[in-house]
């Protein structure tokens, strides 16, 4: 029966019949068979009364086998025992070359206005540090001076780690001047966002309930990047678990226009990577969380197939769908970036071992490309102008493109009833304590009420909907398996929803600004593990523009 069965993903809480249940509150509470009646309302079903006499006690039991799980705890690091797998039927990945050996630039010099360095790419401050230029620990405090002078405006910042950064860049500078190069990252600042843990420093989760939480571990891309070289300066804002871009402390912003919010959930990755108060971020997306702030603030996101980077250490909000990636000022950074984090982690059962890897060289005429005609006529934001612009740009480099249309007969209305499951599983003690009600948004579309509801999802609707799941997988495997790249609107279609559930992966790119000086973006879609072809189109078209290289106003004082 292949792989069917492990598709099924994380049936961790039993959900059957657990509208039964009241959404706060630790203590139990009776129900009788007129609350059994009444539920059936809730999930469109309607038996005899014969039939509601005969499952009662069955019912009963079920609550007492609830009442059992409750009773013992669960490390928030522990993952279910039915695990997503992406592969749709007769899958063969496509070969990969290994990652290139980054070529750092020489000849790169400090700006005579040193605030200009804050938007220099990896290779250029690689460069400046490995020549000299510059020492990690003067970059290092440049960085956090920035956040410093900056983010009382943009809240972007939940904690700088000062301590350890120091400590590191003083390693790095020992370490290139005894000949221990590390390789391109040796030396440069980063940020993460505050999902993901750091030994010796809160990981808030940008809620309320948990803003003293502290973890005695480190998550692994962490390790990866310090290993590199990396210099953690800053825990950025995540939306309150993982949505929106308001967080216990306020509202992360734009920098390209402060009135408005820099979109979520890694609104701080976002916001700090376009004002430069750090030369790159991680993010986690789960629903278009990497996407939406790239698009917002103007950079670059690539968000890799599902099981690429280990989130051990990091936040769940849904085990199926949450993914990891780079967020930085053009698609070269986020390959180097990628390049250090992926690969197979024994702490994270989720990741693999496929071959990953780029070949920065190959002609980008070779690539087969498709993109969604019909969602791009469609499309009626202040974007659409900018996107077609884009599409003449990427013909004009002689690449050839054919019209492609997504999957329609496909419930999509229903697939949200996924990450609510799962994440009001992982979240499942802070409901039944009422600490959710301590979060700072309360209103109809917050996490809070979110977490509230997923107590009402039966897990019959909840393995329905990863049947259809199942179905979509190979939907969209069939659309893509010919083509190496499909260009797409950033938002405004299903290709977010879609992509997120099939684990494809993803890069989101500038394309200017529209009439409000606000950016915009459009998204290439790849194939299952094969990050090197959106990475290739990204950068040979970053290379035939300058969006890429833009900037909000009012970061260069």
């Amino acid at each position: 029966m292949r792989h069917t069965l492990k598709r099924k993903p994380f049936l961790l809480v039993f959900f059957i019949f657990v509208f039964l249940m009241y959404a706060c509150g630790g203590t139990k509470r009776e129900f009788n068979k007129r609350d059994v009646k009444r539920a059936q309302n809730l999930v469109g079903v309607a038996f005899t009364k014969k039939q509601l006499d005969t499952l009662y006690p069955y019912l009963e039991r079920n609550r007492e086998g609830f009442d059992s799980l409750r009773a013992y705890e669960l490390d928030y690091t522990v993952f279910p025992a039915i695990k997503f797998d992406p592969l749709p039927l007769n899958f063969v990945p496509r070969p990969q070359d290994s990652f290139p050996i980054w070529e750092i630039p020489k000849g790169v010099e400090l700006p005579a206005n040193k605030s200009q360095l804050a938007f220099y790419t990896i290779p250029q401050l690689a460069s400046l540090i490995k020549y000299g230029k510059i020492s990690s620990v003067a970059l290092t405090q440049f960085f956090m001076d920035r956040i410093k002078k900056y983010d009382g405006v943009l809240q972007s910042t939940i904690t700088i780690t000062e301590k350890m950064a120091m400590e590191q860049a003083e390693k790095m500078d020992a370490e290139l001047q005894a000949g221990k190069y590390r390789g391109i990252l040796h030396g440069i600042p980063y940020g993460v966002k505050d999902l993901i843990s750091v030994k010796g420093y809160k990981t808030t989760w940008g809620a309320e309930p948990y803003k003293e939480q502290e973890f005695d571990m480190t998550a692994t891309v962490v390790e990866k990047l310090q290993d590199a070289g990396g210099v953690l300066i800053a825990k950025l804002v995540s939306g309150s678990l993982a949505r929106g871009d308001v967080w216990f402390g306020g509202k992360t912003k734009n920098p390209w226009d402060i009135k408005e919010g820099a979109s979520g959930s890694s609104a701080g990755s976002g916001s700090a990577t376009s004002a430069g108060l750090v030369p790159f971020a991680l993010g986690t997306e789960t629903l278009g969380s990497i996407t939406s702030p790239s698009t917002r603030n103007g950079i670059t996101g690539l968000r890799p197939t599902y099981g690429r980077v280990s989130r051990y250490g990091v936040m769940s909000l849904s085990w199926s769908m949450d993914k990891i990636g780079p967020m930085a000022r053009n698609a070269e950074d986020c390959a180097i970036v990628y390049s250090i984090i992926s690969g197979k982690d024994a702490m994270d059962p989720t990741t693999t071992d496929y071959p990953f890897g780029l070949d920065k060289n190959k002609d980008v005429t070779t690539l087969k490309v498709g993109y969604l005609k019909k969602d791009i006529d469609k499309d009626t934001s202040k974007s659409k102008d900018n996107m077609v612009k884009a599409l003449e740009v990427i013909k004009k480099m002689g690449v050839q493109m054919d019209s492609l249309e997504l999957p329609e007969d496909v419930p999509y209305s229903g697939f949200d009833i996924i990450l609510r499951a799962e994440a009001g599983a992982f979240f499942d003690d802070l409901v039944r304590s009422s600490d959710v009600d301590k979060m700072v948004e309360q209103d109809q579309r917050s996490r809070a009420n979110s977490l509230r509801q997923a107590r009402f999802i039966p897990a019959v609707e909840y393995l329905q909907a990863n049947r259809h799941r199942e179905v979509l997988i190979e939907k969209m495997h069939e659309l893509i398996k010919d083509y190496d790249v499909i260009i797409s609107p950033s938002f405004g279609n299903r290709q977010l929803v879609i992509t997120n559930l099939t684990g494809h992966p993803v890069i989101s790119i500038p394309t200017g600004l529209d009439k409000d000086k606000h950016p915009t973006s459009i998204t290439l879609v790849g194939n299952l593990y094969d990050e090197a072809s959106i990475l290739l189109l990204a950068k040979a078209f970053q290379e035939q523009t300058e969006f890429d290289e833009m900037h909000p106003e009012g970061y260069m004082d």
